[in-house]
């Protein structure tokens, strides 16, 4: 283990204490639950602009994009960050098919990198210490698709 220094850990904690915020943690809930697009277009049809549902997915999307940013700052140790911290790995999978076409539409290339560049890291460290663990997610979250 690495040594984490207590400006880390009162970090995480601030940032821990944001996502308990209720309208964050609605959108997180609705998140996890319910959003499964394979595309761009089936996105746009199921949560047009100013529904309920496309602000879950920015406020949601947001906010991840915002803490892999400073983890990849050096702001927080990685291995502190992975420990807890799982679910940006699942928001990341749920994005991961549109975001091409989102930065080609931005005419972007970095839209969602510090996101994709901390859960890569994050997919190795946890291949690194239980192996077949990725597959295995995203068989589970493939069947919690299925059943929505």
């Amino acid at each position: 283990m690495s040594n984490v220094t207590y400006e880390e850990v009162n970090l995480m904690l601030r940032l821990y204490d944001m996502r308990r915020e209720a309208r964050l943690r609605q959108a997180r809930n609705w998140f996890v639950d319910y959003f499964h697009p394979s595309s761009v277009d089936e996105m746009t049809q199921k949560y047009p602009a100013g529904t309920e549902e496309y602000t879950n997915i920015r406020m949601v999307i947001s906010y991840w994009e915002m803490v892999a940013s400073i983890v990849n700052r050096g702001l927080i140790n990685d291995e502190l960050f992975f420990e807890s911290n799982g679910e940006i790995w699942v928001v990341w999978d749920r994005i991961r098919n549109v975001v091409p076409t989102w930065r080609t539409a931005f005419k972007n290339p970095t839209v969602f990198c510090n996101m994709e560049g901390l859960c890569k890291r994050f997919e190795a460290w946890r291949e690194k210490r239980a192996p077949g663990s990725n597959h295995a997610m995203r068989q589970m979250m493939e069947q919690s698709r299925l059943k929505s």
